[in-house]
């Protein structure tokens, strides 16, 4: 064979040298030391987060969205809470789909939603709530659990308000105060424990009797909407008639105060006019007289049709005038 001609010491084995060992073996940890820093020493910032800065632990800095340099290997390390993003909490039900046609779960939370009114009547409440967060060392340093934190705020401050309020004015009457009364309480409180988050709405949802007794609450609520119907039906009937006879009231009073102010006029007029005839009549009475009869023909003659004119001289009467057939041709 062609290696016969080799020696067994030839293929003897020979153990690496140890210097070059811990030199591969330095040069490897260095280039992992290397890796390992350069790609712990920055991090990203999402535009809708904040970057909370760790010292050891401790806080010390808030930057904003982009790319940051830290101290790597841990020294370091950085927490992303969402700044801009409106988190949402539900009670009484969960959303397994949002959208166009939301779909929720069938599963009933009695635990969260049963609720006693202050008419001692027991409504099943669900609504939400939303916040976020406004100061992201708060968030992430005063408080352990911040959801946990908001549900259970949440619901005692909604138990509390409904338990105040009567069931008629939880399914209609103060929704809308509710909602702010809720969301100015639990801000209260977030803000008593320097929570760092700002609730921006709270909303009733489906306001609901117990289903034992949802029949018999559908028809009370059936009863008392036909009594608003007939209240307003008789309220608008009350705006169209009572304005109205007010009205031709009013016009009657104004024709009548015209009528009385007219004949008052009329009357003083009536008097100043004889009081002044009568002056003149006590300082010439003859005069006075004739004219007065002048100004009653005046007024009487252009009334009558056919006038006859009898000289008061005349003697006899030539009877040529036929007054009897004049007035039976009338007839």
């Amino acid at each position: 064979m062609g290696n016969e001609g080799f020696t067994n010491q030839e293929f003897q084995f020979r153990p690496p040298n140890p210097q070059a060992f811990a030199r591969y073996m330095l040069t490897g940890i260095i280039v992992i030391a290397l890796i390992s820093a350069i790609s712990s020493s920055y991090y990203t910032v999402n535009t809708d987060e904040k970057g909370v800065v760790l010292l050891f632990g401790k806080f010390n800095r808030i930057t904003d969205p982009g790319l940051h340099l830290k101290i790597p290997f841990g020294i370091e390390t950085v927490q992303t809470p969402k700044f801009t993003t409106v988190f949402k909490e539900e009670f009484g039900f969960r959303t397994l789909q949002a959208g166009i046609e939301s779909r929720f779960e069938d599963k009933k939370y009695l635990e969260e939603s049963l609720m006693l009114c202050g008419d001692l009547s027991v409504a099943d409440v669900q609504w939400i709530v939303q916040y976020r967060v406004i100061d992201p060392k708060n968030y992430l340093f005063n408080i352990r659990d911040p959801q946990r934190v908001i549900r259970d705020i949440s619901e005692a401050v909604m138990r509390n308000i409904v338990g105040d309020s009567s069931v008629d004015e939880v399914l209609t009457e103060r929704r809308v105060e509710i909602n702010d009364m809720v969301a100015a309480e639990i801000q209260k409180r977030l803000d008593y424990y320097n929570s760092g988050i700002k609730i921006e709405a709270v909303r009733l949802q489906d306001v609901n009797p117990p289903e034992s007794v949802k029949h018999a609450f559908n028809e009370v609520n059936a009863a008392q909407q036909e009594k608003e119907r007939l209240v307003n039906t008789a309220r608008k009937q009350y705006n169209e008639v009572i304005p109205k006879t007010r009205g031709l009231a009013q016009q009657m009073i104004k024709q009548a105060d015209a009528y009385a102010i007219e004949r008052v006029n009329n009357a003083q007029g009536d008097a100043s006019r004889f009081t002044q005839i009568y002056e003149e009549y006590k300082n010439s009475k003859e005069v006075t007289r004739r004219r007065m009869y002048l100004e009653s023909m005046g007024e009487v003659l252009p009334t009558v049709e056919k006038k006859y004119i009898i000289d008061e001289q005349v003697k006899g009467l030539i009877p040529f005038m036929r007054l009897g057939e004049q007035e039976n041709a009338k007839q």
